[in-house]
């Protein structure tokens, strides 16, 4: 693997001179910024993905429970292009699957919209919706918005201080863009993780007077629901379940279902378009557990034997 980053070092190079003079470039000026009177805070990482945005973007939703929010993506994914609301019966092949999971999850009581534009995609939410919030969802490196806050999520198993711009490692930009956010958010940590942990991973951050420094685990529910049915994972006694992943990082999520049942697992890629031989065998399986990002490509064909498990973002510590 080494040798693979050696060789992959003079790309690295290239690539991280062209985003540092994309920044530099906002940064003077020479590319231009467009603010708002709304607030609008961004949500994003600096590596490829995997650091549970869309788990942020839900807690945040409910921190600003009560106010008129929109939450505005780029839809990856999706096979469409341009502004796009998004309703509860939409697909995610029209909308992306984080965007209709967030719809699914809060319904009427927040806007969600897709636009690779995001200045297009902010203008057109103002002009239809009289809003007191937008959230960005993967937004850090989109410099064409002014957000009011940004919001830099690094996962614990691979924090943006151990890892290499692409193509030797994940990150979309050098780690001195981690200068721009508001907060840093340590996401996925250990339930059990140590103070000495914690303070191992602040001095590495090392963030400046005005930035602040969170910690966060998963939390899964526990208990499996679908269109149909809801179930207890207590209640699977040790049935086998096929576990199907088309996410990043899944380790964890396999982990926690095992401690209820033994788990065969189909893996794909993130945001993997499920093809017509892979559904049929999903189709026949008898018991199939996914993540809610994953049901929302699945959920079309209305199959009564696949179930997703719930998450939420909980803080370790003080809240965000």
């Amino acid at each position: 693997m080494q040798g693979t980053r050696f060789l992959l070092f003079p790309f690295a190079v290239l690539y991280d001179g062209v985003t540092w003079i994309r920044n530099l470039a906002f940064d003077r000026g020479i590319l231009k910024q467009k603010s708002y009177d709304i607030p609008i805070i961004a949500v994003g990482n600096l590596s490829t993905g995997g650091t549970g945005k869309t788990p942020m973007v839900a807690y945040l939703i409910e921190k600003y429970k009560g106010k008129r929010i929109a939450v505005l993506s780029r839809g990856y994914g999706r096979s469409t292009r341009g502004f796009i609301e998004v309703m509860i019966n939409d697909s995610a092949s029209k909308v992306g699957d984080e965007p209709l999971q967030i719809k699914n999850t809060y319904g009427d009581t927040v806007v969600v919209a897709v636009c690779e534009k995001r200045v297009d995609g902010i203008d057109k939410l103002l002009a239809t919706y009289q809003l007191d919030l937008i959230l960005l969802d993967d937004a850090y490196q989109h410099r064409y918005v002014k957000a009011s806050e940004y919001i830099l999520l690094t996962s614990y198993d691979k924090p943006y201080f151990n890892d290499y711009v692409l193509p030797m490692g994940n990150l979309r930009e050098s780690r001195c863009g981690v200068s721009r956010a508001n907060s840093i958010v340590v996401t996925k940590c250990p339930v059990d993780i140590t103070q000495k942990e914690i303070m191992g991973l602040y001095e590495q951050i090392n963030p400046a007077p005005e930035q602040r420094v969170y910690f966060t685990t998963i939390v899964y529910a526990g208990y499996m629901v679908n269109a149909f049915d809801k179930i207890a994972l207590t209640a699977l006694n040790e049935r086998a379940a096929t576990v199907v992943t088309g996410i990043a990082k899944p380790v964890p999520f396999l982990n926690y279902l095992k401690t209820f049942t033994t788990i065969v697992h189909m893996e794909f890629k993130d945001h993997h378009v499920f093809t017509a031989p892979e559904l049929a065998i999903i189709g026949k399986e008898n018991l199939v557990i996914t993540t809610e990002k994953d049901y929302m490509r699945l959920k079309p064909y209305e199959f009564k034997n696949v179930y997703y498990v719930p998450i939420q973002t909980a803080f370790i510590g003080e809240n965000l």
